[in-house]
């Protein structure tokens, strides 16, 4: 039998979500199948679409759709707290898919996590942090990933003031080990070389610029190259994403959100993807939000949705081989 395709869930349906999921559908074609999950009336208008109620059902002849129940029609750049609900059942009906076999992976495009709070009680910060708890409370990393960079921060949604209380030994060394882990079996690395960012200014140089690069980043290394691990840092974040830095290791560790996300927006803003490792499926998403400002305008690029669709093919490839 062969791979089972992609499902996609819809995100926020106000935003670009819709119009994106349906060009990368036209760009991809048979290379990528992927089967959508929302509310048809939330496409863009001409899309022809068939409704299914399985992903095996699809025909490759029309965008398809498995139909998720939404209170009202989708306004593009005007979120509604009425359709929150929709948005999340999508997300937990896609990983139903996936943990059942009849999908390969996910693939979720943008929500707005201030209107699922508000509309739907979400009480996570993220994705992220979502589908860690659909399945079953384990240990993931978010990673960002391009062609040039691969990069994980350590803590994601806090505020910067809260980052130093935080990074803790466990959680690096819980980081490392996901990290390692997922690269080798999803990104067929055999020994992955990993780079690890101080938390200060010049990895703390010395305790002059602070303490956690001796008190919770070096002995968390220390312990772990000795278990045969390929580990370097901590390192001065301002040198480590120059082309000839790169070319050293297989991803970057931060110490931090930005500190993750502005090398890699930089280096490809358009075609970076969002891959969460450790989950026991597989989930990517574009590098990007809901992008009100031009939803519905015919304007928003689907590079990034068309990249994660490719890297999560990719790795539910490898994983089945």
């Amino acid at each position: 039998m062969g791979l089972a395709p992609l499902v996609m869930s819809c995100g926020d349906p106000s935003g670009i979500g819709p119009e994106i999921a349906v060009k990368a559908w036209h760009a991809t074609g048979a290379s990528c199948p992927f089967v959508w999950l929302g509310d048809p009336r939330h496409l863009p208008e001409g899309t022809e679409f068939e409704l299914i109620f399985a992903p095996d059902q699809m025909t490759g002849r029309k965008f398809p759709v498995l139909e998720v129940g939404f209170v009202a029609l989708a306004r593009p750049g005007q979120p509604d707290r009425a359709n929150a609900a929709g948005v999340v059942d999508a997300i937990r009906q896609g990983v139903a898919l996936v943990r059942a076999g009849a999908a390969s992976g996910l693939v979720t495009c943008p929500i707005n996590k201030a209107a699922l709070k508000t509309g739907a009680g979400f009480a996570f910060p993220g994705h992220t942090e979502f589908l860690a708890d659909l399945a079953g409370g384990v240990d993931v990393v978010m990673m960002l990933a391009c062609e040039a960079l691969r990069v994980v921060p350590v803590t994601i949604h806090i505020p910067l003031s809260d980052v130093p209380a935080t990074l803790t030994q466990d959680l690096l060394e819980r980081c490392l080990r996901v990290t390692r882990d997922a690269l080798i079996r999803d990104f067929g690395i055999k020994v992955p070389r990993l780079a690890v960012a101080g938390l200060n200014p010049h990895a703390g140089e010395s305790g002059t610029m602070g303490q956690e690069e001796m008190t919770v980043i070096t002995p968390v290394l220390d312990r772990l190259r000795k278990e045969g691990m390929d580990l370097s840092g901590p390192l001065s974040a301002d040198t480590m994403f120059h082309a000839g830095a790169r070319a050293t290791y297989d991803a970057a560790i931060a110490m931090y959100h930005d500190q993750a996300l502005i090398p890699i927006k930089t280096i490809d803003f358009a075609g970076g993807v969002n891959v969460t490792l450790g989950l026991p499926f597989i989930r990517t998403s574009p590098d990007h939000g809901t992008a009100y400002n031009i939803a519905g305008q015919d304007k928003a690029d689907p590079t990034s949705l068309i990249a994660a669709l490719r890297m999560a093919r990719s790795m539910a490839e490898r994983r089945a081989a």
